[in-house]
C-alpha cells in the first residue's frame, strides 16, 4: 500500500465522521421538538457506514451509505397542559436518547481527531523521506 493511500483513507473517514457529527447535532437540537415538518415528533437519525475500495492492495476507505430514521416508538410524556397533548394528556416526544447521542458525538469527534493525527504522521514521514536526499 502506498503511503499516499493513507491520505485517501483518512480523508474518507474524516468526511464520514463529519457527517456523523452533523447528524448527532441535528438529533440533539431536536431532542425536545414535539413536532417536525410532517407534524409528527422528530425521529432520531442514524448514520450507516460502508467500506469503499481505494486503489490496489486491498486498501479501503469509508463513506456514509445512508442516513436512516430510528423507527423506535416516540416517548410518551404526561403533560396535559401541553398544546400537543392527546386526550389522555400524553405528549409524544422524539425518540432521541441524549446520553447515547453524547456518546456518539464523543466517539465521532475522537475518530475524526485520530484521522487528523494519522494524516499528520504520514505527512511528517513523507517530509523526512524527502529530507534524506538533501543530507
Amino acid at each position: 500500500m502506498s503511503l499516499f493511500n493513507v491520505f485517501n483513507i483518512s480523508g474518507s473517514a474524516m468526511n464520514a465522521q463529519s457527517q456523523r457529527l452533523n447528524t448527532v447535532a441535528s438529533n440533539l437540537a431536536n431532542a425536545d421538538s414535539t413536532t417536525s415538518a410532517n407534524g409528527q415528533p422528530y425521529k432520531a437519525r442514524l448514520v450507516v457506514f460502508a467500506a469503499i475500495p481505494l486503489g490496489e492492495g486491498g486498501a479501503a476507505g469509508v463513506r456514509v451509505q445512508q442516513v436512516l430514521e430510528d423507527q423506535s416508538a416516540a416517548k410518551l410524556v404526561y403533560d396535559p397542559q401541553h398544546p400537543n397533548a392527546n386526550e389522555e394528556g400524553f405528549v409524544a416526544m422524539p425518540n432521541v436518547n441524549v446520553t447515547e447521542e453524547m456518546v456518539n458525538m464523543i466517539s465521532a469527534s475522537r475518530a475524526y481527531q485520530n484521522n487528523v493525527e494519522t494524516m499528520n504522521t504520514a505527512k511528517t514521514m513523507l517530509m523526512k523521506t524527502l529530507n534524506i536526499g538533501q543530507s
